[in-house]
């Protein structure tokens, strides 16, 4: 028999589940299954864009189509080894679902009627439409609203133009708060990949972290290293997730309750003097304060608050006493609760403080890091117009917040927005209360969408611009900080783009050279901008490009007598009393705030991520799908039978305020989860028809979302204080 690569798929299933799959592949995909034996095999390392991890990878390419891919061994990311999803790029780069072409909305917002147009064409309308916006409402009335290492081109075109106005819902809807929280305390965040020392740790105690489902691949590997070295690990979650079920302790906690348990083991810390006192007579000011604020939370009171027995509060204190510094008290990722998040955030921040854990071995190092100067001889910006910062209202927002975009969106104030550019951001799905966001679409002049998908947002879009996929371009050089080396990065076109799409670094260069920006944008191509930059830097671009990395050693990682930290805080050191947050009218200290308890036969709504999926970006990868197709909702087994509900029931889901998800959930009944909440994945429930395997496919907590509370402090909104009840009858 001859043996050839469609020989070779049909055995083994890799590239097509079924045949139905099979026929929906782009021919340019499918055509390399008719040739045999290994023609032109080249090895073109880049990185990874399914998640913001950005391992390295290796892609085997053979006759101008990707093949294979690997992990790239000299990632400090990937460390030689990619997760599930990424290992499905071929998914990504050959769905034929992808958007193909540019295309103008000829119907309504959310109706769409496309027509197919040229890049000319499509640039040639939003040009025009920019400059009527800049003309009535000044240039800084657009907003780019983005997710994804492309969009460094689009915020240089938008500031370029006049606007500054930038937002990531990474920020407000994910780990804002808990980076604010941080910079609060030491005058730093924790980074990203953050700076844990898992591998070196004697005692990790992890929050609602759901470590390994959301496949974070180095910081995974450092963790199961330090388990396998001897540390203890407690996990404190309602739900016993997949890190859960790998501790020593699993502390399941009422939700809405972590507060109650972080200031009851700073009281012990404190009164039972389990604290590093040389460091913080060194390092920190504010115990004093700290100590009198804490006074009133026992673990006697904390254990009638989180439904944690007072005994274990206490035996949890005095293990991560006794390990200290050797400890790490993670603070997570996704963090945007309750709406008193970077309180929360602060409460962590300062038991590690208290446990001398910043800057020691096991705790948080002081990461290594490259810069690399912007392009040589590029124009100054324009000025920034002397007009109201849009957070004006949340004074710790250090970085723009997508919340008060779209409040300035509804509301025209403190100063209208009147178009946005949305890059690789399904809001549809990232921002809560959905009705909120499509009123403040309807209000915008100009929509622009960039996606490689069709996703949910795709549909509100006036304009759609196809980018390629990240196998198929250039993008901005990717630094990552580790422990005492930095990672430098390339992505580079492993082929051609397909169809008619484009990289971000071409798109925009063409937009600004209609919107007379022509010397913002003086690269002949990617290449030559990147190596100018990498020239900059005395960075080697074609060693780069070779290997894909380049790893820059730095300084020492912990403190030592001549490696002294610096906080960057008004008092130069760990502030556990913050007169910052007093000046703002703030709680100086973080304190208990009780939530809302779900109503009688309802439950709280918690998700997370599933470790196959990176959220709505992967739902429609034909390599991931056949292994996860929907999201199922974890309940309480006791509590489901009860309800009259047997495993693999489908349900729907009804949440407080009456509001009805479309489409049905599988029931998974289990001991692994509270019985006041249910729980399901995030990134399911697509509502895209252009998305042929995801649409309506398990159902979407964020179409449940319909109440956030939002941070004083930074404006991040809360994603956890809605609640459902289960309909039978699906």
């Amino acid at each position: 028999m001859k043996f050839s690569r469609r020989t070779f798929l049909k055995a083994s299933g890799i590239a097509a589940a079924g045949a139905s799959v099979a026929a929906s592949m782009p021919e340019k995909f499918l055509s390399w299954a008719e040739e045999s034996g290994q023609k032109d095999m080249k090895s073109i390392p880049t990185f990874c864009e399914l998640c913001f991890w950005n391992c390295g990878l290796i892609a085997k390419v053979e006759n101008k189509k990707v093949v294979k891919i690997d992990g790239n061994p000299l990632s400090l990311r990937g460390r030689g080894r990619l997760c599930g999803r990424g290992n499905a790029a071929l998914g990504a780069l050959y769905d034929p679902d992808r958007l193909k072409y540019p295309m103008i909305n000829t119907g309504k917002r959310g109706e769409p009627v496309w027509k197919r147009v040229s890049w000319d064409e499509a640039l040639d309308v939003i040009a025009k439409k920019m400059n009527v916006i800049k003309e009535k409402h000044g240039a800084d009335s657009m907003a780019l609203i983005y997710h994804g290492t492309g969009a460094s081109f689009w915020k240089h075109l938008l500031h370029a133009y006049g606007s500054p106005l930038a937002a990531a819902p990474s920020f407000a809807q994910c780990r804002g708060p808990r980076d604010i929280g941080f910079v609060l305390t030491f005058g730093a965040d924790v980074g990203s990949p953050e700076y844990y020392d898992f591998s070196k740790s004697k005692y990790i105690v992890l929050l609602g972290s759901h470590l390994g489902e959301n496949a974070h691949n180095s910081q995974v590997q450092d963790i199961v290293k330090g388990l396998a070295s001897g540390a203890k690990l407690t996990v404190v979650d309602p739900r016993l997730s997949n890190i859960a079920s790998k501790a020593d302790r699993w502390l399941p906690i009422k939700p809405a309750t972590d507060m109650a348990l972080l200031l009851a083991w700073i009281r012990i810390v404190i009164n039972e003097e389990l604290f590093d006192r040389e460091y913080l007579k060194k390092y920190a000011t504010g115990f004093d304060e700290l100590k009198t604020a804490v006074q009133e939370y026992t673990p006697e009171w904390a254990e009638k608050e989180t439904g944690i027995a007072a005994e274990t509060i206490v035996s949890v204190a005095r293990e991560m006493g006794k390990n200290a510094p050797n400890v790490c008290i993670g603070a997570g990722r996704y963090f945007t609760w309750y709406g008193d998040d970077t309180q929360r955030a602060r409460a962590i921040a300062i038991l590690n403080a208290l446990l001398g854990t910043w800057g020691r071995e096991g705790g948080y190092f002081f990461p290594t890091g490259v810069k690399v100067p912007e392009y040589p001889g590029l124009p100054a910006y324009p000025e920034e117009v002397e007009a109201a910062k849009l957070d004006e209202a949340y004074p710790f927002a250090l970085l723009q917040t997508t919340t008060t975009i779209k409040q300035a969106t509804i509301s025209g104030r403190p100063r209208p927005v009147k178009a946005w550019f949305v890059y690789g951001s399904n809001l549809m799905k990232t921002m809560p209360d959905k009705q909120e966001t499509i009123k403040a679409i309807q209000n915008l002049d100009l929509l622009v969408a960039i996606d490689t998908m069709p996703m949910d947002i795709v549909s509100y879009a006036d304009v759609v611009l196809p980018e390629c996929t990240y196998m198929e371009r250039y993008d901005n050089i990717n630094i990552g900080k580790f422990k005492g080396e930095a990672e430098i990065s390339l992505r580079q076109p492993t082929i051609e783009p397909l169809w008619e799409t484009k990289p971000s670094w071409w798109i925009t260069k063409e937009l600004g050279n209609k919107l007379g920006l022509s010397s913002y944008f003086p690269w002949k191509d990617a290449e030559e901008y990147l190596a100018k930059r990498c020239a900059a830097a005395e960075i080697n671009f074609a060693q780069l490009k070779k290997d894909g990395v380049i790893i820059k050693k730095g300084g020492a990682p912990y403190i030592t007598a001549d490696n002294q930290p610096e906080f960057g805080t008004p008092s130069g050191k760990i502030e556990l009393y913050s007169k910052q947050l007093a000046e703002k009218g703030f709680d100086p200290v973080p304190k208990y705030t009780k939530h809302p308890e779900p109503p009688s036969g309802y439950f709280r709504l918690l998700f997370g991520r599933a470790p196959l999926h990176t959220f709505s970006r992967t739902s429609n990868n034909f390599m991931l799908t056949d292994l996860q197709k929907e999201n199922g909702l974890w309940l309480n087994a006791k509590k489901g039978r009860s309800l009259g509900l047997k495993d693999g029931d489908y349900v729907t889901l009804e949440n407080q305020d009456g509001v009805k998800a479309p489409g049905r959930i599988k029931v998974k009944l289990t001991q692994r989860l509270r019985d006041d909440a249910v729980y399901m994945n995030h990134g399911f429930g697509v509502h895209a028809k252009a998305m042929t395997r995801a649409n309506n496919q398990g159902i979407a907590d964020d179409d449940l979302i319909t109440k956030s509370a939002i941070d004083p402090l930074m404006g991040g909104t809360s994603m956890r204080g809605n609640f459902v009840k289960i309909v039978k009858g699906a």
